[in-house]
């Protein structure tokens, strides 16, 4: 992966987590730790949407749009299984 490409992954992760956090509320992690939930569902929105047969958008837009729903997805099992355990 070259340098431009993760700082742009980076980016949306770190916009995708902020907005993450502000849709489920009561599950977050704070700033920093909502932004490394976006970053992880950057990567994670950007596998699963595809497989599900979803497709946002190649913009950074539409990569925004599905790292977010990553994020808001992992934030809710995040916070499933804090409250579970």
């Amino acid at each position: 992966m070259q340098l431009e490409a993760l700082l742009i992954l980076l980016l949306i992760g770190a916009v995708a987590g902020l907005l993450a956090g502000m849709i489920v509320k009561g599950y977050g992690f704070g700033v920093v730790g909502n932004i490394i939930v976006g970053i992880v569902g950057a990567v994670f929105g950007g596998w699963l949407l595809p497989q599900l047969g979803l497709f946002a958008g190649g913009d950074v837009l539409g990569q925004i749009i599905s790292a977010t729903i990553g994020a808001v997805i992992l934030l809710v099992l995040i916070g499933f299984f804090r409250r579970v355990a």
